[in-house]
């Protein structure tokens, strides 16, 4: 089974190859890897890793941590490797079905970002109402986002009022941008965490600003 760990570690030569020699020596099976963020001498990588069958992720973390100032901060499932190419290919996607370039975009949103689920929003007769969504997101046709319209893009507090029992339940972390205006909005879920990085808001913000452009043409 694929699982996504997130760690940080210093951004110093040989800090990953020491990560990976530590999972290696627990069978883990390195598919990819992608840099989320770097500051202040500390990096926060990605790594999909496949483990041997009957082995508990959790080894994945002893594993990790056994490896001088590293952290980890989440391990989820995941199905796939990390491609970093994915937007591009995306947005040629929506731009070649533009009819069709909300919904596409809102279904893609969640691999490129690594979260669990995506659903665009808008204004409805009782606060917000749900556009699109993606194959996993909750199934919520109203919604009362006090946030709601969006300036800028942005982390949500994920233990709010406004937020729906079972999403604080599973430990979801979100973050929104604006898609095109305001009051349109793309939110973005990940149950069980990791926390969104600054990092990551931008390059959602940014995408969702190319889509904008694209689905007005």
């Amino acid at each position: 089974m694929s699982f996504l760990i997130r760690v940080a570690l210093p951004d110093v030569p040989g800090a990953l190859g020491s990560v990976a020699s530590a999972l290696g020596e627990i069978g883990a099976d390195i598919l990819s890897v992608d840099v989320v963020e770097r500051s202040s001498g500390t990096a926060i990588d990605d790594l999909v890793v496949e483990l041997p069958k009957g082995r508990l992720p959790d080894v994945l973390i002893t594993a990790a941590e056994s490896v001088p100032d590293v952290e980890v901060d989440a391990v989820r499932p995941y199905a796939g490797v990390l491609d970093t190419h994915r937007e591009l290919e995306l947005v040629e996607e929506v731009a070649g079905q533009p009819d069709d370039g909300l919904a596409i975009f809102t279904e893609g949103v969640p691999r490129i970002v690594r979260a669990g689920w995506a659903m665009v929003v808008g204004p409805g007769d009782e606060g917000a109402r749900t556009l699109t969504a993606s194959t996993a997101a909750p199934q919520l046709r109203e919604l009362d986002l006090p946030w709601l319209p969006l300036a800028r893009a942005t982390v949500l507090d994920g233990e709010e009022s406004w937020v729906p029992e079972t999403w604080q339940e599973l430990g979801t972390e979100l973050a929104a941008t604006p898609l095109g205006k305001p009051e349109r909005v793309l939110l973005v879920g990940r149950p069980g965490g990791p926390q969104f990085r600054a990092a990551e808001v931008a390059r959602l913000a940014h995408l969702a600003g190319i889509i904008a452009v694209v689905l007005s043409g």
